[in-house]
């Protein structure tokens, strides 16, 4: 395993000049099913295992290939599972299946082609691009129409615009949801176009009131939150939001609740960052945006005047691992004895930078543990 020492190199940071893009926000589709859009899925693992794979912004033409090793890579830990609990469940993909605009004609070539052969079952929330709308459209189409139709149908059905998948739609409840799981409360968070993302009332007041209820249950279940804006990066294209950073900590704070890790992705590389809280936990806030799309982010030099680390809101937030020069994506698992309660994760990478000649092997380039016994 690579292990990249990052404490004097990089850490996170804030962009000293950020774009204001706010009049890109998108209005929300009418939820496909009911308050408070919780999704149960009982065949997600047991009560003693539950294992998954996360990725984000796999779409893109660029270089097609790559979603196609990453697929084939994740598929193989299914099959080479040595028990059937060590097969993941599903896929959670953290946004931006397509690019550069949510048209339903890029589904079939960035998305439903290239995942045809995972194994499992696909849940998503949606990223910018996902949302956004194509200004120079000859045809008229609602934000998030073809993601929903993809993963907000009200039962299984075929995706009209897949050309030869068998995949059918998803059956998520809204574009902001909760996933139930035997070993895990999921909450997906929906943050619209503008490039550092926005959530507004009716979706916050939502997400307190499912942080509130996860806390009921954290005897029992991890409490993840997944976003796909990054909350804190350091990278050179995007840097930390400062919209998504006020958000969590204000909603944590008027909940009474943090969750035990957060992920994102948005940013084209992977990060691990750890949050410090004065009341003594300590949160891994993860990117895992190299899911295919060609272009990776670079890390910002922290000394760059255009970056500024000094923001009392990246205080106690410290750079663990990254790698910017490789795709790859996620494997969780979370396991749970009388005597032990743990949230693991691994990173995996394609074995040469964005390099598609013959077939690719996944290494392990990271892995973290959260430690739940006891609460």
């Amino acid at each position: 395993m690579v292990m990249i020492s990052t404490k004097t190199l990089y850490s996170a940071v804030l962009k000293t000049e950020q774009i204001d893009d706010a009049h890109k926000f998108q209005s929300l589709p009418q939820p496909s099913g009911s308050y408070p859009y919780r999704l149960n899925v009982p065949n997600a693992g047991n009560k003693r295992k539950m294992v998954f794979h996360m990725i984000g912004d796999t779409g893109g033409l660029g270089t097609p290939g790559i979603q196609h090793q990453l697929v084939a890579q994740m598929a193989a830990q299914y099959a080479n599972a040595e028990a059937i609990e060590d097969r993941p469940s599903f896929l959670y993909h953290l946004g931006d299946l397509v690019y550069h605009y949510g048209e339903a004609e890029h589904y079939d070539t960035q998305f439903l082609s290239p995942f045809e052969n995972y194994p499992g079952p696909i849940y998503a929330i949606a990223g910018n691009h996902d949302s956004d709308i194509n200004p120079e459209s000859e045809e008229h189409y609602d934000s998030l129409e073809a993601f929903y139709t993809a993963f907000c149908n009200t039962c299984p059905k075929t995706i009209y615009f897949g050309k030869d998948t068998q995949r059918k739609s998803q059956v998520q409840p809204n574009v902001y949801w909760t996933m139930e799981a035997p070993l895990a409360t999921i909450i997906g968070l929906y943050t619209n176009v503008p490039k550092y993302g926005c959530i507004k009332k009716e979706q916050r007041s939502w997400f307190i009131k499912e942080l509130q209820n996860a806390a009921k249950h954290s005897a029992a279940k991890a409490i993840i939150v997944s976003l796909h804006h990054a909350p804190y990066s350091a990278d050179t294209n995007h840097g930390s939001s400062l919209n998504m950073i006020e958000f969590l900590e204000s909603a944590f704070k008027e909940a009474g609740v943090k969750p035990d890790i957060v992920f994102s992705g948005h940013v084209h590389n992977y990060q691990r960052f750890s949050k410090h809280y004065i009341d003594g936990k300590t949160i891994p806030f993860i990117v895992a945006g190299a899911g295919g799309f060609d272009g990776l982010h670079a890390l910002a030099d922290p000394a760059n005047p255009a970056y500024n680390t000094q923001s009392p809101l990246l205080n106690e937030v410290q750079l663990d691992n990254y790698c910017d020069n490789k795709h790859g994506f996620l494997k969780i698992a979370i396991e749970k004895t009388p005597f032990s309660f743990n949230i693991k994760g691994e990173y995996y990478t394609l074995s040469r930078q964005n390099h598609l000649e013959g077939s690719q092997q996944a290494s392990l380039f990271d892995s973290f543990s959260v430690d739940l016994t006891g609460r």
